[in-house]
Parts: C-alpha cells; structure tokens; sequence
C-alpha cells in the first residue's frame, strides 16, 4: 500500500458503531460502508488473507489513500446515514438501488368532491398519495374496484361551493349512466361524499374489513326501514367488495402492519422483493435488481434495500419478517425469522416472487448473450463440485460389453458445458479379456491421456467416469502412472442413486435433483452411453456376422467383410435380391451363400412357404 499508512489510520477509528467512507488519491469517493465496530470493520479490508475478496474489492483496497468516517449513536442509525449517502453521492463501487422507472401512485386530490386517479408524478399540493405499486395491473384492479363501487366524478370542474349554488354546471353523460351521483348539482351532498372517500382510503390501507363491516351495518339498518333500493344498491356493493377480499387477503387479518422482504442472489446479481401487508392483505409490492460490485453478501444488500423499500413506501410498520437472521439491532424494530403459521406463509410467497423475478430476469439477459448462462452454469457447477476452476473442458467415460465380448470404451467432451462431438473418441479395448470394467476403464483413460501428453494438448479440468467405487479407482490409478492425478479433477456417478464419488472420499456427495450441475453431469453420462452402445453394437454385429459367415464353406474372410460393408447385417444380406447379393459375390458365392440361407424341407427340399 504505496502512500498510505493503513495501520496508523486505524488507530483513530474508534470501537464504535457509524459510517465509514474510503477516498482515492485524487480525492474522489469511492465507498461508503456502515459498521456495528468501525474500527473491526474497517480492518477486516487490511489484515488477514486478501485471496477471500474478489477482484474489484482487492482494487478497491488498493486504491485507498484515506479514510473518513462519522460516529453515530446505534446501528440503525449507521444503517440510515449510509442510505442516504450512498444516493447522494452514489460512489462508484457501492451498489446502487436506483429505479430506472418511476412508479405509479393512486392520488386522492386535494379538492372539494375529490377525483382518483393514478400518476407517475408527486407533488406537495396537499393531496393524498396511495403508492408507490410496483404492479401497474395490481394498481388497475384497485382503481377498477373503486370505479365500480362508488360512483365519483371525473370531470375538472371547480366544485366549490358558489359554484354550485350559483347553478353554473348541468349534469354530464357520466350522471346519466349512473357513474357519478351528480355533486355538479347539489344531487350529492358533500357528506356523502366525502364518507365514500373515506371508505375509499381504508381500502388503499389495507383496511376492507372495515367497509365491509359498515357496508352490511348500512344495508342492516335499510332493511329494517323498508327501504329495499337502498340495501339492494349497498349489497351489490358488498359483493364486489368481499369478492374483492377473498382476492387480496392472503393471511389472518390479525396480522395488521408488517414489511416482508426476501432475497435470491448469485455471483453477479441479487434480488430483493418487498411486501407491504395490513389487515392480511398485500397492498403494496415490488421487486428491485442489484448488480453486485464488491461480492456484497445477502445480509448487506436485504439491509439496504430494505431500508430503500420502507422510505419509497413510507413504511411505520415496527415488524420486519426476513429469511434469516440480521446482525442490526434496534430496538423499534423487530425482525423476524418464522418457522410456521401465517408469517411463514407470507415468507413463502416473497420467496416465491423473487425467484420467479430472478428466473425471468436470467432468462432475458442470457437470450441476449448466450455466453452469461454458459458463464452461469459453470460458475455453479465450480461452486458445486468444489473445483479449484471453471469446468470449461469436460470429459466423460462409458464402458461397453456382451458377455464379456467386444469390449469397447467410449469418450464424450462437453466444453463451455455443451458437447464437442468433433472431439468424441472410441477405444477398442486390446488388453482386456473376459468381462473387466474396471481394467477396461483403466486403459482406456491411460490411452486418453497418455496421447493428450504426447500431442501437447491441452488437459480437461474435469474428468467423470461413468461408474462407482470401482471404475473411479482404476482411473485415478492411470492418471497416477501418467503422473497427472493432481492436474485433473476425476469424480464418478453411480447410476441408481445418482451418487457422486471423489477418490479418497469414502461419502459420496449427493446434489439437488434439479440443479443444472447434476442435469450437465447426467447429460454427459447419457451422451457417453449413447456414443458407446451405438459404436458397441456395430463391432458386435460385425462379429456376429463374421463368426457366422465363417461357417459357410466357399465363404472367406474377406468376402464376409465386403458383405458386411454392403448390406450392414446379416438380416439385410438375407433379405437381398439375386441382382443385389451379385453386386458383391460371383457365381459359385452367389449360389454357395443362398443355399445356407435357403431353409430345407424334412425330406431334402426346399421348403415351401406357403
């Protein structure tokens, strides 16, 4: 660290919890972090091993040449100083959580007989703000709900109250169809208006129950006074709202104001779904991306974002359900981390959005550059099989007998996880008698290799061998003679559990059934198996027709062998014609092999087929 005395530094950073800011030599910013210990954290970046951090964070710690920071009082105000200097200054190696959109609002107006509408655009005049909704089909569906429930007016008119006495407006189509209750006119008190509206935000709050709790007290007291038009109006209002309920609720109602917030992430990108729930009901959701700069972890960015997700929605609620649990503690909030029942519902269904959103996210970015998914999954398969590099050559092996006959080897190559058929190879086994996978294997890999050493070429970093115990032994014991053991990772699948072996390891290491590491592995097992019959089975039916050709006198070697290039099979040669069979054979073979296959009756002649 050339111009900076990173120890010296540290001693005046204190043990205690606030915002620390690392500069560059140019007096640039480029990282703001929050901490529970300034001092430990800090530190964390100098001392120990360097290899743990990822390129950019090693570049980072490079470039420093000061440290700034800012003492605060508790974590959560470290947590809150760090957002909102990270959005004011956005340093170039922090994660920005930036929308590049701007989300709709349902607006209340601030007017005499209120319109509703939806904006994109917040502005201080006094008016009532329901929002931000991250699904504009979800916001629709509320505004249709109000539309068909409660008749209000669209118009712009200046409704004030001199207005109206003074008779300057005239009811409009809008009245004539029943969609508003004419307050143009004094037909509607601003009374009954306003407790529609009233009505209106307990909806926009979560709050249904409770309309439909002084919707049925209403329709209740219009039957008792006979008056069967009103109950009839307010109970077809009643069934859009129950309706309505029975969509939105997705828990108890006794769970009345929480922040539900989930995460799905990989090397490059995380995701964060938030949901806003009151009286059991989502009213509000939305799922951001995070493109990951210093290898954060999952607990940095659900931090973060959550505290994003609680300013845009302006969140009050005391309790926060997370998927595991957070090092920041504060005593306003309550994080939670359920294991069953209601909450855990809500957790699930978070879990649910933000892997859909992940998967959709992936699936566009990798149809736009193919190579992102390849890069993906072998980054998994690394991570899973615990390679010290990235898979990009591949190489699987399968045997093949009958019987102990006609034992062949068979190798298939997978680079960038998809097949490589130009480098496909069989091996006819030479050294091998009798039914010997695991010798077979044996010479077959140190046929492999010993040529690949030979010819300079370039090693696999993976090698699987199509087998159990047994068959992955006689391999390593190859590449131990060839003295490339150490150069190569070599793991072998047993087939009916799908049981991954390592050499020396006397567990196998079993993988999720749908991961795309097992679903390449299974792949190249298969392709293996497929290769290796399909070249088994020819050299089994040539020396099947050779072994039975040789039985025929007037019938030599090389003839079986021109019969066998023409016609293929032994059922294709007796189906021949005459003219067909005489493309290949002279007079005497001609008539020689057509009296073998001719079959003969008891008596000496020709059977007869009919």
């Amino acid at each position: 660290m050339s111009n900076f005395d990173h120890k010296t530094a540290l001693t005046a950073i204190p043990h205690k919890p606030g915002v620390y800011q690392y500069w560059d030599e140019d007096g640039k910013l480029m990282y703001i972090g929050k901490a529970k210990d300034l001092r430990n954290r800090v530190g964390s970046y100098f001392n120990g091993d360097k290899s743990q951090f990822n390129g950019k964070t090693r570049v980072l710690v490079s470039r420093i040449r000061k440290i700034t920071f800012t003492i605060v009082d508790t974590e959560i105000d470290a947590w809150l100083l760090e957002n909102s200097l990270i959005k004011k200054h956005q340093p170039k190696y922090n994660i920005n959580l930036k929308d590049d959109k701007t989300y709709p609002w349902i607006i209340i107006k601030n007017e005499p007989y209120p319109r509703i509408y939806w904006t994109r655009k917040v502005i201080k005049d006094g008016s009532t703000y329901f929002g931000p909704y991250g699904s504009i089909g979800m916001m629709h569906t509320i505004l249709d709900l109000i539309k068909e429930t409660y008749p209000l007016r669209s118009c712009t008119l200046p409704l004030n109250k001199k207005n109206i006495e003074e008779g300057k407006f005239k009811v409009c189509l809008e009245y004539q169809i029943g969609n508003c209750k004419g307050p143009c006119q004094d037909y509607q008190s601003e009374t009954d208006y306003d407790q529609n509206i009233s009505e209106i935000k307990d909806i926009l709050n979560g709050k249904i129950g409770n309309v439909i709790r002084d919707v049925k007290g209403i329709i209740k007291s219009a039957s008792e006074d006979l008056n069967f038009e009103l109950a009839h109006q307010f109970s077809r209002r009643l069934q859009v709202l129950e309706k309505y309920q029975s969509k939105s609720t997705v828990v108890n109602s006794a769970i009345t104001n929480v922040d539900v917030v989930s995460i799905a992430s990989d090397e490059r990108y995380a995701f964060v779904n938030y949901l806003k729930v009151m009286n059991g009901t989502i009213i509000q959701t939305q799922t951001i991306e995070v493109k990951k700069q210093l290898d954060e972890s999952d607990e940095e960015i659900i931090t973060l974002a959550m505290l994003d997700f609680r300013t845009k929605f302006n969140s009050t609620s005391r309790e926060i359900i997370v998927p595991f649990d957070l090092s920041l503690e504060e005593e306003s909030l309550r994080f939670t981390v359920p294991k069953l029942g209601e909450k855990k519902k809500l957790l699930e269904l978070s879990q649910k959005n933000v892997l859909f959103f992940k998967k959709e996210k992936l699936n566009q970015y990798e149809k736009l550059n193919p190579d992102l998914r390849t890069d993906r999954i072998l980054t998994t398969m690394q991570k899973d099989l615990r390679l010290t590099q990235l898979p990009k050559h591949i190489e699987c092996f399968d045997n093949s007998n009958f019987q102990g006959k006609y034992p062949v080897s068979a190798i298939v190559v997978f680079k960038d996880a998809k097949p490589s058929k130009k480098d496909y190879r069989h091996f006819n086994v030479k050294t091998v008698e009798g039914p010997n996978d695991f010798a077979t294997m044996e010479e077959a890999v140190f046929r492999r290799y010993r040529r690949m050493l030979e010819e300079e070429q370039p090693l696999p970093q993976l090698i699987i061998i199509d087998g159990g115990k047994g068959q992955l032994s006689s391999a390593v014991k190859s590449l131990k003679l060839l003295g490339i053991e150490n150069r190569v990772t070599v793991i072998g699948i047993a087939k009916r559990l799908e049981e991954l072996f390592y050499p020396g390891d006397s567990y196998p290491l079993y993988l999720d059934k749908k991961s795309e590491t097992l679903k390449v592995i299974q792949q190249l097992r298969d392709e293996a198996h497929r290769f290796g019959i399909t070249f088994h089975r020819k050299k089994r039916d040539q020396g099947t027709l050779k072994t039975e050709l040789s039985q025929i006198e007037g019938i030599g070697k090389t003839t079986a062998e021109k019969l066998l290039t023409h016609f293929k099979s032994v059922k294709k040669i007796k189906e021949a014609t005459e003219k067909e069979l005489a493309e290949v054979l002279n007079k005497k073979q001609l008539l020689t092999l057509q009296g073998y296959f001719t079959p003969q009756s008891p008596e000496g002649g020709a059977e007869n087929p009919a």
